[in-house]
């Protein structure tokens, strides 16, 4: 089944979109496709292209992303608000045949085609394997730099099959559902609106979040399902004028992306009398693997049990099963773990096992209540807003600024946005050594997402480093300078 099928098999009159002031019915979506997806075939997209989408949460990315999907090409969502290196970057990586562009993006990347543009005689949608691709994910990997991440139409297909089984989280055609989490990222691609258009729900997109603007949408819309990391959540609770009311049409909340702190759970339901459920995936995963939704009151501190269909393992140093109440790290296997890295064998097989396991990178213990609890990463992986940095890559650009001799890169603890980038600089011996924080910070800006760009420059006269020079990041966790 292709994935852009979701959307078929929904009454015409039925809600699927609302963005502003604006309602797109299931019948007018179905129309739009199709005439795009004729547009893309008539400029030579077919099966296999990959075709870019630089655009923000707006019906115009719906349209573009299940016209690609439905000729059978694979579709590359990009933060539009990247740094033009950044963007270069991951283009030259993937290859396009098409740059598409939303509204107010189309001086984002040169020469790409407006997606409002897309309008031709409709053909048909073709029927992909589910081992074909459908989404190339930029993710930061689970050992290195960014890389893509290749989702097929059946992994993304298997994880709404098996959120819908999970007890208590499934999604019906009533539900009305909150879309301000970016599309570019797999939480709000395939859990957001995947799993609304499987169900024949609608989605509200918002264009930018902000507390009370939201709280705003979700009473005037009626809005019953709301998905976001914990950041948002903690923004929510925080708008002066929040109170029960103002989410009493909402069934469930669900926090992932970002591990939940115990104090942004209590605050968000102390404010609107909801409990806040936690979730735990990743993009290799299509992207949940737990979930705490289970009709009972949550258990503090845990993401929950596998989805119907993930097999999980805790594995510890040894490769060997972690024994219970151990430390372990988090292996998952099941129809929705992703296909591989595109183009890169070697960091594809550090991620998979032979048989199919993904190494994760987290760390975790099973309670036993059977949940999942994590208790930390393998890996140097800093989880900002829900968004993933490596350090390298950070590292990278400080090194590449002429004033810069060493530098490392850590996440610490923030308490709305779960962690933030600090860097630690050693600086050059010369005149070159004349440099400000603002300036290497401004430095970081030009080259990075803004989610990437160390919010503290340290300077330090050197790093610790092992016997073997080997840089120790934990002790600047741990024991900052």
């Amino acid at each position: 089944m292709n994935l852009a099928a979701l959307i078929d098999a929904h009454p015409d009159e039925a809600t699927a979109l609302v963005f502003r002031a604006d309602t797109v019915t299931y019948g007018q979506l179905r129309r739009r496709v199709a005439e795009a997806r004729g547009a893309l075939n008539a400029l030579g997209v077919g099966p296999g292209d990959r075709v870019a989408l630089v655009a923000g949460n707006e019906p115009g990315f719906v349209v573009a992303y299940l016209a690609v999907l439905g000729l059978g090409a694979v579709a590359v969502p990009l933060n539009p608000a990247s740094p033009a290196p950044e963007l270069e970057r991951e283009l030259a990586a993937v290859e396009p045949e098409q740059v598409l562009a939303g509204q107010g993006c189309e001086g984002v990347v040169p020469n790409a085609r407006p997606i409002a543009g897309l309008t031709g005689a409709p053909v048909p949608a073709v029927d992909p394997g589910p081992d074909d691709l459908a989404v190339l994910m930029f993710t930061a990997g689970t050992g290195a730099e960014p890389k893509a991440a290749m989702l097929t139409h059946g992994s993304l297909l298997a994880n709404l099959d098996q959120i819908q089984r999970h007890p208590g989280r499934t999604v019906t055609a009533t539900d009305i559902t909150l879309g301000v989490l970016p599309l570019f990222h797999i939480f709000g691609l395939n859990v957001v609106l995947g799993l609304s258009f499987l169900a024949g729900g609608s989605v509200v997109l918002i264009e930018q979040f902000h507390g009370a603007d939201t709280l705003a949408a979700i009473a005037e819309h009626g809005i019953t399902l709301v998905a976001g990391p914990p950041t948002m959540f903690a923004a929510l609770a925080a708008v002066p004028t929040a109170d029960r009311s103002a989410m009493a049409s909402v069934r469930l909340a669900v926090s992932g992306a970002a591990p939940l702190s115990a104090e942004i759970a209590a605050a968000f339901e102390r404010c609107f009398a909801l409990p806040l459920r936690e979730g735990y995936g990743l993009t290799e995963a299509s992207p949940v693997v737990t979930s705490s939704v289970m009709g009972e009151a949550p258990h503090p501190g845990s993401v929950g049990v596998p989805l119907p269909g993930v097999e999980m393992r805790l594995v510890d140093e040894e490769g060997e099963d972690a024994l219970l109440g151990d430390s372990g790290e988090v292996w998952v296997r099941g129809p929705n773990v992703f296909a591989g890295y595109w183009q890169d064998a070697d960091a594809t097989a550090a991620a998979l096992t032979p048989d199919g396991w993904l190494r994760t990178g987290d760390i975790g213990v099973a309670g036993d209540d059977g949940q999942l609890y994590l208790v930390d990463r393998s890996k140097d992986l800093i989880i900002v807003s829900g968004f993933n940095v490596y350090p390298n890559e950070v590292e990278e650009v400080l090194l590449a600024h002429p004033a810069v001799a060493e530098t490392a890169v850590v996440g610490v603890a923030h308490p709305y946005t779960g962690e933030t980038v600090h860097a630690y600089v050693v600086l050059a011996k010369g005149d070159t050594a004349s440099v400000s924080e603002a300036e290497l910070i401004e430095h970081c800006a030009r080259r990075l997402a803004r989610y990437k760009c160390p919010t503290e420059i340290i300077f330090v006269p050197s790093l610790p480093r092992g016997l073997t020079g080997k840089l120790l990041r934990r002790a600047l966790r741990d024991d900052p300078i």
